[in-house]
């Protein structure tokens, strides 16, 4: 505690009158990761930061500011001082360009809807936010159903099955002792809240999720927790699921005229699997398509905004690389034909009919799903060692999940006449 004192009083007389701090996001951060849990801390103090949107990756500007000077040193994130002189510079540079400047405020209220038995390796959001220092809370379907979402601002599902058929990992893990405690528990909870089925549980968590973001909040899914969730809306009161998950056969026909797509978020038009031995929910997956390509030539390319008439979708895509390395996942991508009309592309497999990473707005909240696993395990497997993120301190893979964590914060920063 002395030398941290020590160190925050050194740093705050060194540093220049009235010098801010520019935490550069492009080739000169020495982690990028921990930069977005920087940016958080200073909100979370009550101070605000400006986020400089296609500056130099998406750097940030802290105000004078010494506690986040000395934060920078103990993470091991760059910043540089810059004067009054240097800051009208920047901002002069944003305004003859495609850049803009958005002003973070609060910090968002962060929950990841999870089982009680997740493991924080199993989830690349939940290891993004404790790499980069990032508070949140865990919340399940008891909670959710109760109304417990309205407590937060954003909410990443965890990758969860929402067809309540366990991931369809029956023919390859049935036998497994996971796999069977993991049923139990499920079928107990659906038990306990009074639902016949475990299909019929996460059909009305999906429902409470949509209307939470109907109501205005911001939601994030990636892997099986995007297609999945659109599946369960769509298949409400449809008994979709093979007898092997829920005990009851497939409604003959469930896939022709039952399903309601007005009900889903992203997609329509979509194709139930049916077969309880073939590893997919629907037609909406890419896993096929990526997999042949393999991990020497599978990437995906991110779209550029109008930094001043899409802050939003800037927002989302700030890198220091277009270009981003591919990563499979029991969702892995999405077929572009199956995407509702209002959905905005934020990333493309250059060349083919296959989405990565899309959002939209649904009422007064929006969405992003984010196809794939792990962005630094291209064939994660049930099992696998987590990520070692001090290994991977500036993937852009993992920095489109820390975009998202940031945007609800923002506002657009008022220009002066």
């Amino acid at each position: 505690m002395r030398i941290l004192l020590a160190m925050f009083l050194i740093l705050a007389l060194a540093a220049p009158a009235g010098a801010d701090l520019l935490v550069p996001m492009d080739g000169g951060q020495q982690n990028h990761l921990k930069a977005y849990g920087l940016a958080y801390k200073v909100l979370k103090r009550g101070q605000t930061l400006s986020w400089l949107l296609n500056y130099r990756g998406g750097s940030f500007l802290i105000p004078t500011n010494s506690y986040a000077e000395v934060e920078a040193r103990l993470m091991g994130v760059t910043v540089e001082r810059v004067t009054a002189t240097d800051v009208a510079a920047i901002r002069r540079q944003i305004a003859d360009a495609n850049m803009d400047e958005v002003l973070l405020e609060v910090p968002p209220r962060i929950a990841i809807y999870a089982p009680p038995n997740f493991q924080p390796w199993d989830d690349a959001v939940s290891l993004a936010l404790e790499y980069a220092e990032v508070d949140f809370e865990t919340i399940f379907d008891a909670e959710v159903l109760a109304g417990g979402l309205s407590a937060y601002d954003w909410v990443h599902l965890h990758h969860e099955d929402f067809t309540g058929q366990y991931g369809k990992f029956y023919f390859n893990f049935g036998r497994t002792a996971w796999y069977q405690e993991q049923q139990k528990l499920f079928e107990q909870l659906a038990a306990s809240l009074g639902y016949p089925s475990v299909r019929a549980l996460k059909g009305a968590v999906a429902l409470s999720i949509k209307e939470y973001v109907v109501g205005g909040g911001f939601l994030f899914a990636m892997c099986s927790a995007t297609d999945t969730f659109d599946i369960a809306l769509a298949g409400l009161g449809v008994d979709f699921a093979p007898a092997v998950f829920d005990g009851t056969p497939v409604v003959p026909g469930c896939c022709d005229g039952m399903l309601d797509y007005g009900n889903c978020v992203a997609f329509e038009d979509f194709r139930i699997e049916t077969d309880p031995s073939v590893y997919e929910y629907s037609d909406i997956d890419t896993s096929n398509y990526a997999s042949l390509r393999g991990a020497e030539a599978d990437y995906f390319t991110l779209f550029e905004f109008s930094a001043r008439h899409d802050p939003v979708p800037t927002m989302l895509t700030q890198s220091h690389r277009a270009v981003v390395n591919g990563f499979l996942g029991q969702t892995t991508g999405f077929q572009r034909r199956l995407l509702k009309d209002h959905v905005i592309v934020l990333a493309e497999v250059e060349g083919t009919e296959e989405v990565k990473y899309l959002h939209g707005a649904v009422g007064r909240g929006t969405f992003t799903f984010y196809g794939g696993h792990d962005p630094e395990d291209y064939t994660h497997q049930v099992g696998d060692p987590p990520t070692d993120l001090d290994l991977h301190p500036h993937s852009p893979g993992y920095r489109l999940i820390l975009n998202n964590i940031l945007f609800p914060a923002a506002r657009k920063k008022p220009q002066k006449t």
